[in-house]
């Protein structure tokens, strides 16, 4: 009896959040406004009285919330106890030119993710290899040691900082800029849906809602709110992860970014960021020591994989640091042939990759 007492407060409190929020002329910077004055959003309503806009409003929250309610998803508060402290600070930057805190937010997954430290990894969509490469393993190597890998779900670096980060400890969590319900880019779909399954999705669109124009202006500042450190891979000049780095900065959180090559499209914005006072992240453990947290030992942890004597000692040689090709085969003691042919078979079990510059190191 207890728990349906809460279960109907929790879903009136949301009822009436979505009702003020769904007036005309309540934007998310009047509701606030009109929430602190009166105490609560139903007390707001009641000030304002009945009226068929009202009426209205109360028929798409009651839409809204039972649609969440059919996909299994929460419908949070500001000022519930799951809403996510950290996006608190965007109410307190109502005067800056970033939109304020959501007064509601659709989540489906697991909201316990968001008590973890995170880290922010954004980028452009159309990422080089070797930028893929710095996402997923630096999505990874966070995750493993427990820290929430917070994306946008956009093609590129976001979709490799998810899936880098959905076997780790720390999980991932998604911030779309559509309802829960649907897939944007469409092809992301299996994606995004691992992500409610094993990790977190977050908007503030309610389900059904495509995209807009400032859908994604809105989610990226939502991504850096939610992190004490934004992290940009790759990003051209016109990139949407500038504005997600430019949140962070507003909000007075840590921005970093990986070095790109200088004269690739692709990393002229994040190279910008660097070179006006941005954090370098050269390797994954730049990374962990700005978010304080250790390294996850993964080769203590790992079982010792089933290798040929060749693959073993290609193995034994490798570690963290990459080595030029001739410095492992003459460290191996095997003849050239046999450790081509076991750096060969390394690498296609995801033990061994190589880096741009065609070294090797262990994956």
């Amino acid at each position: 009896m207890q728990r349906d007492r809460v279960a109907q407060h929790v879903s009136v409190s949301a009822r009436d959040a979505l009702t003020l929020l769904g007036l005309p002329r309540i934007g998310k910077g009047e509701w606030h406004r009109r929430v602190r004055e009166h105490g609560s959003a139903a007390v707001a309503l009641a000030r304002i009285g009945e009226s068929p806009a009202r009426t209205a409003a109360e028929q798409e929250a009651a839409d809204a919330i039972g649609r969440a309610e059919e996909l299994g998803a929460s419908v949070v508060v500001h000022g519930d106890d799951v809403y996510p402290d950290l996006l608190h600070d965007l109410t307190a930057c109502e005067a800056a030119a970033i939109a304020p805190a959501p007064p509601v937010l659709y989540a489906l997954g697991n909201l316990d993710l968001l008590r973890r430290s995170a880290v922010a990894i954004v980028g452009t969509r159309h990422a080089t290899a070797t930028g893929l490469r710095a996402a997923e393993r630096i999505g990874r190597e966070c995750a493993e040691a427990g820290v929430l890998v917070v994306s946008g779900l956009a093609r590129g670096i976001d979709a490799a900082a998810h899936t880098g980060a959905l076997d780790g400890i720390g999980g991932t969590a998604a911030v779309i800029g559509t309802g829960l319900d649907v897939a944007y880019p469409a092809d992301h779909r299996g994606l995004q849906q691992r992500i409610a399954q094993d990790g977190l999705l977050l908007t503030e669109s309610p389900p059904g809602q495509r995209a807009t124009r400032g859908s994604f202006p809105e989610r990226n500042r939502l991504i850096a709110a939610l992190t004490r450190l934004t992290i940009v891979v790759e990003a051209g000049h016109r990139s949407g992860a500038l504005l997600t780095a430019r949140a962070a900065e507003t909000l007075n959180r840590a921005v970093a970014a990986v070095p790109g090559a200088f004269d690739a499209a692709s990393c002229l914005g994040s190279n910008e960021l660097l070179r006006d006072g941005a954090h370098v992240i050269a390797t994954v453990d730049d990374a962990l020591a700005l978010l304080h947290v250790a390294r996850a030992d993964r080769r203590a942890a790992l079982p010792p994989p089933a290798l040929s004597s060749p693959e073993r000692a290609i193995w034994d040689v490798l570690g963290e640091l990459p080595l030029d090709l001739d410095v492992v085969v003459e460290r191996a003691g095997w003849a050239a042939d046999a450790c081509l042919a076991a750096i060969t078979t390394l690498e296609l079990k995801g033990l061994v990759r190589a880096t741009h510059a065609g070294a090797l190191q262990r994956a």
